[in-house]
């Protein structure tokens, strides 16, 4: 479980771009899934919980080339999905496995969605009830209250519904199986939701009206259309939200966030914060794939305290974590009513951000609708250990707050930042020059140096590798990435794990690379994203028995040197300190107890969605040990310069501090 230290920096200065829109991510892979045609999304958002909803279409038939900046979508029309051969698994993603449910609802075929506990402890029955309605036929937990959802696909009839909440995923929902239903598809809601399913139904040709906050789709009969030959993604807002609240509460901040989408059913983030004094410019207004968008000047702004209600909720919904940041430090109170729908998000978010906050020093009430915020008016925050409760824009809110804190705030469990933001951190580091989280100037260490961290499976390697180069503003190789690639690729071809002179033909005509940018990194074979299809047990077995290959080993030494040419570098894996970085400015050897590593490795594969028990993986990482210590070929072995650390009774955040300290960096 990673964790992330936040200390407090100094100002926020730059130019930045985000990743694209989640939510328009999702609905323009599924519209371009569905179209007749290629379609090509860039600037897409790369989150785990939009590459599960771009695995799913793969798995139910729709070919898609993948690349760090453009997915190609050969959309197949509106009957062309063909049934998957295993469970749909959309990991933390409400809206993937809500919007897919609808789609899902009126196809020829038997489907079931799931996702991870979080996800399957959300209420389902907000569009399951409305569908059977529709007359589809869906099994689920609870009389279809909870995932995972068992849909049977039938021919669908319209029907006039007013959904009880307004919820873009309801809408969205419905009008996704209207498309399918005979008869048109009418859905109101009390106040009107986010549009970006209407805004695509648009920009895609696909026939749909407004009255009021009611939406009608027409019939099947009424449906067919073409691909759009490029669509590009605006950058999200609600990433954006951290940077913006970062840069009003930091003093002395002046940030410009580029290309970010300003639609009107999601800007309340915008509104608020100016009501609530913040210095922000929209400029450069402009419409990309029918969504408006706009570059934002944020100047640092002494805040004060608004009041909220039900009505600004649907346009703040993502939002709620970081405004409650902004009205912790602002002068006032903040008082948020008619908030309920957050205590059904990733976590219950008013009762999760209010216990956070407390921590932090901020007097707060929890309310059953919402929270009385009182503002520490500009003082301090405390450092504190904090957790997320698996929620990522719960984390992400922390690590502002930290910002402004008097000590460090510590964030457990942040693996989940990735389902929306990969890189969060990354990014936030690159905007913080010393003493903040940012690059730190030191003598002995290069400033496109290279550091190697080698050690056994289980040891910490990539989880400190990855914070450790986030933390100096370095790229991060995970080597052992490349090698589950090349397993990717050798059981993908049908070809023995053992067989080193088949293996050795396949790599003559193999493209691997490593793509990273300042928010993401990502293992292409042959020009396809494997990063999320590597981390399997199946991999893992196969991985351990071609990296004792001559042929393998070989093969990728070249790369990863070219990889790390430019130095600035954490190269973390196998053989890095002794036979790949020879002559690398630092190197570490981790290792822990066999029974330590188990643990932290079973707990890998579980959150991948791989169950495994215990007792088996002991076993195979004993195996793995022996293997990898009595091979011929580049024998598991601290380089005779490189610093050995225990890992088995250090959090990750030690092993870092540790690290850092070896470095004189801490």
């Amino acid at each position: 479980m990673a964790s992330l230290t936040i200390k407090p920096g100094r100002p926020l200065e730059g130019t930045l771009s985000i990743p694209g829109d989640k939510s328009v991510t999702h609905r323009a892979i599924i519209l371009s899934a569905l179209a007749e045609g290629e379609s090509t999304l860039t600037g897409y958002c790369r989150g785990e919980d939009c590459l599960n909803t771009m695995r799913a279409f793969r798995a139910m038939g729709i070919a898609i080339e993948e690349t760090p900046r453009q997915l190609r979508i050969a959309g197949k029309g509106l009957w062309g999905l063909t049934e998957p051969e295993r469970p749909i698994d959309c990991g933390n993603s409400g809206t993937g496995l809500r919007l897919l449910a609808g789609l899902l609802a009126g196809q020829e075929f038997f489907t079931v969605l799931t996702g991870d506990e979080s996800l399957r402890r959300r209420p389902m029955g907000r569009i399951v009830n409305p569908l059977r309605e529709m007359g589809a036929w869906i099994a689920g937990r609870k009389g279809g209250e909870l995932a995972p959802l068992a849909i049977t696909g039938r021919r669908l009839r319209g029907i006039s519904y007013a959904s009880p909440v307004a919820s873009a995923q309801v809408k969205s929902s419905l009008l996704l199986a209207g498309l399918y239903a005979d008869g048109e598809t009418r859905i109101s809601e009390p106040q009107r939701s986010r549009d970006h399913t209407e805004r695509l139904f648009r920009h895609f040709g696909i026939p749909i009206r407004e009255e009021g906050t009611a939406v009608l789709v027409p019939g099947r009969s009424a449906m067919g259309w073409a691909a759009v030959p490029e669509l590009s993604v605006p950058g999200d807002l609600s990433a954006a939200a951290f940077f913006i609240v970062a840069a009003s509460i930091v003093p002395g901040s002046e940030l410009t966030i580029q290309g970010v989408g300003v639609n009107p059913t999601r800007a309340g983030i915008l509104e608020i914060l100016t009501e609530m004094g913040a210095d922000i410019a929209v400029i450069n207004r402009r419409e990309v794939a029918g969504e408006p968008v706009a570059d934002l000047q944020v100047r640092a702004a002494r805040l004060h305290g608004v009041r909220l209600g039900a009505e600004r909720i649907p346009q703040t919904i993502d939002e709620f974590p970081i405004l409650c940041v902004a009205g912790a430090v602002a002068e006032g109170e903040t008082v948020i009513t008619g908030a309920t729908e957050l205590r059904v998000k990733e976590s219950d978010r008013i009762a999760s951000i209010a216990a956070e906050l407390k921590k932090l020093g901020v007097p707060v009430t929890e309310t059953p609708d919402g929270l009385i915020i009182r503002g520490r008016a500009g003082a301090p925050l405390k450092g504190a250990l904090c957790t997320s409760y698996g929620d990522h824009r719960v984390a992400m809110s922390l690590a502002v707050a930290g910002l402004v804190a008097d000590g460090p705030i510590q964030i457990e469990d942040t693996d989940c930042i990735d389902t929306s933001f990969p890189g969060f951190a990354s990014l936030l580091a690159q905007l913080l020059p010393e003493p903040g989280m940012g690059p730190r100037a030191n003598p002995g260490l290069a400033p496109q140096g290279v550091i190697a961290i080698d050690g056994p499976a289980g040891a910490g390697k990539s989880t400190v590798a990855k914070l450790l180069a986030s933390r100096l503003g370095y790229r991060y190789l995970d080597s052992g990435a490349l090698y589950r690639a090349v397993a990717w690729k050798v059981l993908t071809a049908g070809v023995a794990p053992n067989d080193e002179p088949a293996i050795g033909r396949l790599l003559a005509g193999t493209r691997l690379s490593l793509e990273v940018s300042p928010t993401d990194a990502r293992i292409l074979v042959d020009g396809r994203d494997v990063s999320h299809d590597i981390r399997s047990p199946e991999i893992s077995r196969a991985a351990s028995t071609v990296s004792a290959l001559s042929a393998v080993r070989e093969w990728l030494i070249p790369i990863q040197r070219q990889m790390a040419q430019a130095g600035g570098v954490v190269a973390e894996g196998r053989d890095m300190g002794t036979r790949i970085f020879p002559h690398a400015d630092w190197k570490f050897f981790l290792q822990a107890d066999l029974e330590v590593r188990a643990k932290r490795r079973q707990a890998e594969f579980a959150k991948a969605g791989h169950t495994v028990t215990f007792e088996d993986t002991l076993r195979e990482l004993s195996q793995r040990d022996s293997q990898d210590r009595s091979r011929n070929l580049a024998p598991l072995v601290p380089a005779t310069d490189a610093r050995v650390v225990d890992t088995s009774g250090l959090s990750v955040d030690q092993v870092l501090e540790r690290l850092l300290a070896e470095m004189q960096l801490a």
